[in-house]
């Protein structure tokens, strides 16, 4: 067979120092730059749900899809006992935040929980870190946006229940329930585009709690309006 002859400047690369450079630029994006763009997702889906999020990385890495890992400390959520407890947990939250006022104690719960458990599941995917650098990075990355958007979520169910007396908070739920979902599997697909999708959420659910609380103060204004002359009648 005729020997197949290598353009020289390929007989002349050092293969090794460039795969090398390869490694060490993949090195960041892979040890930081993902870890923090899929933690944030989870954080932000955590700020709608306590256990949702936390239930779908532990199923993730359990059947190892879209390419989760998890570090040694947070192993135990592939566990069958881990898997078990959060798919209940989920399911009870999924029920009880459809009754009104219940919802209401659930997200007051949530200013605390959630915060608590976007920083264990954030800290889970800093699969590169030590064990003390990823519970740092859960905290500093997962909490406060947990927080942020438990905050929002919770302003705009107050302003549901002001504009339409507790009826519209079940379909308001379950729009929660698909934003958790659609968050979370956007985080595993294409982590990219999670600081965009969080931007233009936290904008459509500020202006939908905005026109809530407006429909609201006119509703208020109105029934004053009307009670005095229904008083001098």
């Amino acid at each position: 067979m005729p020997e197949f002859d290598w353009p020289q400047w390929m007989q002349f690369m050092d293969w090794t120092a460039a795969a090398n450079q390869a490694g060490e630029a993949a090195g960041p994006l892979q040890v930081w730059i993902l870890p923090i763009l899929l933690g944030l997702g989870l954080a932000s889906a955590t700020g709608f749900r306590t256990f949702l999020p936390m239930l779908l990385l532990g199923v993730a890495a359990r059947f190892e899809l879209f390419g989760i890992r998890l570090n040694e400390q947070a192993e135990w959520l592939v566990s069958d006992i881990a898997l078990f407890g959060l798919g209940a947990a989920a399911v009870l939250e999924f029920a009880a935040d459809k009754i009104p006022v219940l919802d209401h104690g659930l997200n007051a719960v949530g200013l605390v929980a959630r915060p608590i458990a976007a920083a264990i599941a954030v800290g889970g995917v800093f699969w590169a870190l030590d064990p003390g650098a990823a519970a740092l990075a859960g905290v500093i990355v997962g909490a406060p946006t947990a927080l942020a958007f438990a905050g929002v979520q919770g302003g705009a169910r107050m302003a549901s229940s002001g504009a339409s007396a507790g009826l519209a908070n079940p379909l308001v739920s379950v729009l929660e329930d698909v934003l958790t979902v659609m968050v979370v599997l956007l985080a595993f697909l294409a982590p990219v585009l999670i600081p965009v999708v969080l931007i233009a959420l936290a904008v459509v659910v500020f202006r939908i709690s905005r026109a809530l609380r407006r429909r609201a103060r006119r509703k208020r204004e109105e029934a004053g309006r009307s009670a005095p002359a229904g008083s001098a009648a």
